[in-house]
């Protein structure tokens, strides 16, 4: 029996397992039109665009995608579909085959134009990018007429790549058609080879894209940024000279300015984080082309370097200042807090003085009132004492009850004195 059928499998062996072929390359010939969308999509766009794709697959009678596929791809006929389900967005690559000697007459028809249009305009979600790409099997493809009718020559950006087999043009525009356009002079590259290079060039402008949205989520929390950071210094200043009375509204201005900081912190951080790691992709996928410089042009990475680092330092610059802005009013509402904490605690001291003073009060007029109680208890105890007295003459008490009486007070007086102090002894005892 096979070792796979005594051992208890993990629930997520066979999909971590492929894991690695998840989004392979896929070969290419040397001369191919692709046109490459990215839609920017929710979770119900996403699930929508499934379903798009399964309504193009059914009027072609191909099969179905299953409800937890997240790519995809299919020869129509007319052209091939490639579709890849993303964290944020959704991939369609269309790719058609370029016949004859298209590239040398200048006809390089996008990929675009074999794909049903009005299918291809009910794509769910917002364009984020849309690239044509041609791919020819030439290396001589650089004369500026047939350029010129393609790229911008004023922004014209090319490499060689692949350690030297292909070049590659862009200028990184969007063209009157709403896309971008990249040519790549393949030579006699490898069709997996060059598949793979396609497919980090698409990667580069895909993950470019996706990292700006940061840029103006960036600029928006600066403006917020650079207001809370007045409100600090404002209540810093306060803080300073303020007195007990006004501490309370103080700290309740701190407050409030914490939480504006932390929810703004809150719903920005995943979208740096986001660009943060496409940043991190597109540099990768740079160094993954192995290019060169061609002609004196400047390079893909080089381009990159000098317009895309602005943005990328200016989302990574927002958060280290939400960072040490939320650090800041920390710091400042600790030390308010501190200061409100010492002076309650003074407060309190004086209060336990102040009861200090009240018992010692109590004290003394209990003392007062022992004495008195000590009186009034002797005349009773006396009186008591007289009626006894009176009653015992007729048996023969030699005293009068006067006498008697008198006699009687210090013993009496005395003896609750005497009383009394025990009793307050056994209970300070106690």
């Amino acid at each position: 029996m096979p070792l796979d059928h005594l051992l208890a499998q993990h629930p997520q062996r066979a999909k971590l397992h492929n894991e690695i072929h998840a989004r392979p390359p896929e070969a290419l010939g040397t001369a191919v039109a692709i046109t490459h969308v990215v839609m920017w999509a929710d979770a119900a766009q996403r699930d929508a665009s499934r379903a798009h794709l399964a309504a193009l697959l059914r009027d072609q009678h191909q099969a179905m995608p299953d409800a937890h596929s997240t790519h995809l791809r299919a020869d129509l006929g007319g052209y091939r579909l490639r579709w890849e389900l993303h964290t944020e967005f959704v991939t369609w690559t269309f790719s058609v085959p370029l016949l004859g000697d298209a590239g040398k007459q200048g006809q390089l028809a996008p990929a675009s134009a074999a794909v049903p249009r009005e299918w291809l305009a009910q794509l769910p979600g917002q364009c984020l990018c849309q690239l044509q790409l041609w791919v020819l099997p030439t290396r001589e493809f650089d004369k500026p007429p047939q350029l010129s009718a393609l790229l911008r020559e004023d922004s014209l950006v090319a490499s060689s790549v692949a350690h030297g087999h292909g070049d590659v043009f862009t200028d990184f525009c969007i063209h009157a058609d709403g896309s971008s356009r990249m040519l790549l002079l393949a030579g006699s590259m490898a069709p997996r080879r060059l598949g793979r290079l396609v497919q980090r060039l698409l990667e580069v402008e895909t993950y470019r894209m996706a990292g700006l949205l940061g840029l103006p989520v960036a600029r928006e929390a600066a403006a917020v940024l650079a207001q809370a950071e007045r409100e600090l210094a404002a209540l810093a200043d306060a803080i300073r000279s303020a007195d007990r009375d006004s501490e309370p509204e103080l700290l309740n201005r701190l407050t409030r300015l914490a939480g504006q900081v932390e929810s703004q912190y809150a719903s920005t951080q995943a979208r740096f984080s986001a660009s943060s790691a496409y940043f991190e992709l597109v540099d990768r996928r740079i160094r993954d082309i192995s290019e060169s410089r061609l002609g004196g042009m400047q390079t893909i990475g080089e381009f990159m370097d000098r317009r895309l680092s602005p943005a990328r330092s200016t989302c990574e610059w927002v958060a280290r200042r939400q960072n040490a802005l939320s650090e800041r009013v920390s710091r400042i509402s600790n030390l308010l807090r501190t200061r409100v904490e010492i002076e309650q605690q003074q407060s309190s001291q004086a209060l336990l003085a102040t009861m200090n003073q009240r018992q010692d009060l109590q004290l003394k007029l209990q003392s007062t009132v022992e004495g008195l109680s000590v009186a009034a208890i002797t005349y009773y105890i006396v009186g008591l004492v007289s009626y006894l007295a009176k009653g015992a003459q007729k048996l023969g008490w030699p005293w009068s009850p006067e006498s008697t009486a008198a006699l009687a007070i210090p013993l009496v007086a005395g003896s609750v004195w005497w009383s009394l102090r025990s009793l307050h002894r056994r209970m300070f005892k106690h």
